[in-house]
C-alpha cells in the first residue's frame, strides 16, 4: 500500500499505546517532522511517563505543531489521539494553518499491543492498553465522519508493507 501525504500537511497518528505509532513515524518521516506528546512530557519534566505535566505537555505539543504548520512544514502528531476532542483540536490547528489533515489509524490487535508494549523501555501495562484499545474501537467508527481530508487505516500486516510517498502540494 502507498499512502500519499501532501507536504505541507498534518498527519495525526491514532492508536493505543504499543500499536507502533512511533515506530511507523520514525520509519517514514523526518525526525524533525515528528512531534511527540511523550517527548513533550520529557522536555518539561525529564520523564515521558509523568502524566502530572500532561496539560503543559499538550500545550507545548499543540504549540510546536502549529508553529511548524505556519512555517509550511509537514508535521506528524504522535500521540494516541483516541479522544474526539484531541482529534478536533488537531484538525482546528491544521485548518487555521490552511493545510490538509490526515488521520492515520493503526488498527493493531490488542494482543499485539501488549506484546509490543513488553518490548518497550517505558511500558504502560495491560490495563492502560485495554482501555485505550477499547477507545480506539470507538475512534475507528468515528474518525471517517470527523472531517479529516484523508483517513487511512492500517492493520498489523500493512504496517511493514506500507510506503509513504510525500507529495509537494505547493
Amino acid at each position: 500500500m502507498v499512502v500519499r501525504v501532501p507536504d505541507p500537511s498534518l498527519v495525526v497518528l491514532c492508536g493505543p499505546a504499543g500499536s507502533g505509532k512511533t515506530t511507523f513515524a520514525r520509519r517514514h518521516f523526518r525526525d524533525t517532522a515528528i512531534v511527540s506528546s511523550d517527548r513533550c512530557r520529557a522536555m518539561i519534566a525529564d520523564d515521558e511517563a509523568n502524566i502530572r505535566v500532561s496539560r503543559d505537555a499538550f500545550e507545548l505539543f499543540h504549540a510546536i505543531i502549529e508553529m511548524r504548520l505556519r512555517h509550511r512544514r509537514l508535521t506528524v502528531a504522535d500521540s494516541t489521539a483516541l479522544l474526539p476532542e484531541a482529534r478536533r483540536m488537531l484538525r482546528q490547528i491544521a485548518r487555521r494553518c490552511e493545510v490538509p489533515v490526515i488521520a492515520l489509524l493503526l488498527d493493531v490487535p490488542e494482543a499485539t499491543c501488549l506484546v509490543w508494549d513488553e518490548r518497550r523501555d517505558r511500558r504502560v501495562g495491560r490495563p492502560v492498553i485495554h482501555r485505550q484499545w477499547e477507545r480506539f474501537q470507538q475512534a475507528l467508527r468515528a474518525v471517517p465522519n470527523e472531517g479529516f481530508d484523508q483517513v487511512v487505516t492500517l492493520d498489523q500486516a500493512e504496517l511493514d508493507r506500507t510506503r509513504v510517498e510525500i507529495v509537494n502540494s505547493e
